[in-house]
């Protein structure tokens, strides 16, 4: 049987891959030509920008005209909501840090809905399409500018990054965005690979350069009287001045920071975004570089937002729920102006800063508040039980460093309690190399945290470019997805199954006496074990057979636990996750009983499944399904 195009690995059918990093707070993409894949080209300036922030991406924000039509996305959409007339701008509908949602919808489905700031619902499907729209539309036309000519969608191998503690339909849905919005179609599906944002940033890590990073290890004693942690400022600093040119050379050769990482060594890579933080722990395979995933993806909601949700809080702490809940909602725009002066004074904190931060407060934030309650903000503020939050005659909220070290605290803590239980593990000893990447990466506080914690048992490694490490490896990863060997799976996956009874083995509950024959019921079939360790392209085959001979389409349902040893479907813990779908019609042959052989592959990012019928040996369409309920 011949194989289809893309898995003919000496001939590359794309010209060019594309990553596209679809970020909580942020969002960009990059990309290479297959014919230099070592030149990764990250896309071009954006309008826009705020103060403090460097703009290599666009903020994860999106425009809707009144009739629900694309307006604009990133900086454009922001800027253009803020803009607009405050009673025309409530009939707009603005978006943003939508992505979480994904993560947080316990049964996500085709129809799960979004808030926009106004209070008017959305479809997350139309959300994220519109998104991956835009993208489309803007590397497309970039890379006809680069090429000369119209560059053809079918030449694109195009990359989304997912965070790796996703379950499967929050990957499926994506997918399905991907297809709506016309970035692939559905019958190439092939043409876009999912890939996990902590394995790709692992992915670019590995090939790192001694130049490319920071090494906090080196950085214990204060140098000339500035302390370690103001050195990776201004490190930062000087890096992003020069990081005019938006082309980046990836050494072929496995990068110097290697020298020193023999044969079989460990290291974690901890991805701290604005949404999640998602660690994975890979061992390196010398020459290639290829990569073995040593434990399970673990991590948790305890991205930078939860840093503003903080912010919020205390702002409720001062001028009541009842206010803020107001003000969100009757002066959005406003809203979205106060956590972008906030969002540039977060990114001033650190562990040894003493003078004071100032947080603009919009005018409308005052004159509302004045509306609302009667008195002044001073008067609120003086009032409060807060002491360490001040008002200063220039219109601004001043907050002392401890004041805002404390609006870090529960996101730092959750991720450092995430560290130590995973280095309490037996698969995470000997780890040579931490590298923290990621946006939030970057806070001096995290960075201390992080050091704090390890005591140096690892090396922490920050990469310079720390924001765009997920972009580049996406695209090294599109490049050849079969770097990453063997990956561990996140769950127990199954489906129930009849078994002969045997007594004292079966629980009698279970019973079911059929044509005479004694048989138990929903026992469950193991396909994979929760961080079991799978290789790529490596199948679990089983035999179905069709209830009866006119029967069109098999469907299973799948089930999956997060413990391993499950031996009911009715167990505690077990849910039914999916549908495993067998097209049989047109596939009617002599034979007594058809055997439909299914393979189902779990050591690639996203979960696949392969039929034939054996006995004309033709192959049968095979879907598994994750979203439907």
């Amino acid at each position: 049987m011949a194989l289809p195009k893309s898995k003919i690995p000496d001939r590359p059918s794309f010209v060019v891959v594309v990553a596209i990093d679809f970020g909580t707070t942020s969002s960009g993409y990059a990309y290479a030509f297959t014919k230099e894949p070592e030149c990764i080209h990250t896309m071009r300036r954006w309008e826009g920008g705020d103060p403090g922030v460097s703009n290599q991406k666009t903020p994860t924000t999106i425009l809707l005209t009144p009739d629900r039509k694309f307006h604009s996305f990133g900086y454009a959409a922001r800027d253009f909501y803020h803009d607009l007339d405050p009673q025309e701008s409530k009939q707009w509908l603005y978006l943003e840090k939508f992505k979480m949602k994904l993560h947080t919808t316990a049964n996500l489905s085709i129809d799960t809905e979004l808030l926009a700031a106004n209070g008017k619902r959305v479809k997350a499907l139309d959300i994220f399409a519109y998104a991956l729209a835009f993208f489309r539309e803007q590397a497309l036309k970039e890379l006809s500018d680069q090429t000369g000519g119209d560059f053809d969608n079918n030449d694109v191998r195009w990359v989304i990054t997912v965070p790796a503690i996703w379950k499967m339909p929050a990957k499926q849905f994506m997918r399905e965005a991907a297809y709506k919005s016309g970035l692939v179609s559905r019958e190439n599906p092939e043409q876009l690979i999912i890939s996990l944002e902590p394995e790709a940033a692992s992915i670019y890590c590995r090939k790192l350069r001694l130049h490319q990073m920071v090494d906090l290890n080196a950085q214990k004693s204060t140098q000339n009287g500035v302390s370690p942690t103001e050195n990776v400022g201004t490190q930062m600093e000087h890096v992003r001045r020069n990081r005019q040119s938006r082309t980046f050379l990836v050494e072929n050769v496995i990068g110097e920071l290697w020298a020193e990482l023999q044969e079989g060594d460990r290291y974690v890579v901890v991805d701290c975004g604005g949404g999640t933080v998602d660690l994975t722990v890979h061992q390196i395979r010398l020459p290639e570089g290829h990569l073995k995933e040593l434990y399970k993806a673990s991590g948790g909601p305890y991205g930078s937002i939860g840093i503003d949700y903080e912010f919020e809080k205390l702002l409720c702490r001062i001028f009541g729920q009842d206010f803020v809940d107001q003000f969100k909602l009757k002066r959005p725009a406003a809203w979205v102006d106060l956590m972008i002066a906030f969002e540039s004074r977060k990114r001033a904190a650190a562990p040894e800063r003493t003078n004071p931060l100032n947080i603009n407060l919009p005018f409308s934030f005052i004159d509302y508040y004045k509306k609302f309650r009667g008195h002044s903000v001073e008067h609120a503020l003086r009032k409060s039980n807060v002491d360490f939050v001040k008002w200063s005659s220039q219109g601004m909220l001043r907050m002392s460093p401890d004041a805002m070290n404390s609006l870090f605290k529960p996101t730092i803590d959750h991720i450092i309690q995430h560290l130590k239980e995973l280095f309490s593990k037996p698969e995470v000893s000997h780890i040579k190399f931490l590298f923290l990447v990621g946006g939030f990466a970057e806070s001096p506080l995290l960075q201390a945290a992080v050091q704090d914690m390890l005591q140096g048992r690892s090396r922490i490694i920050i990469p310079h470019d720390v924001g765009l490490t997920i972009l580049k490896g996406a695209v090294l990863f599109g490049l050849d997805p079969s770097v990453i060997k063997v990956r561990r799976s996140p769950l127990t996956y199954g489906v129930g199954v009849l078994n002969r009874f045997v007594e004292g083995k079966h629980p009698p509950e279970k019973l079911l006496v059929k044509d005479g024959t004694r048989w138990c019921t929903d026992v469950f079939d193991t396909f994979i074990c929760a961080d079991q360790s799978v290789a790529l392209g490596e199948a679990v085959k089983r035999s179905y057979t069709p209830a009866k001979p006119s029967q069109q389409v098999i469907v299973i349902h799948v089930y999956c636990a997060e413990r391993e040893g499950v031996a009911f479907i009715s167990e505690p813990g077990v849910r039914k996750c999916g549908t495993l779908k067998l097209d049989v019609s047109g596939t009617e042959s002599s034979a007594p009983r058809r055997e439909i052989q299914t393979l189902l592959q779990f050591g690639d990012t996203e979960i696949r499944a392969m039929a034939l019928d054996v006995s004309t040996g033709r192959s049968v369409r095979a879907s598994i399904d994750f979203l439907s309920h």
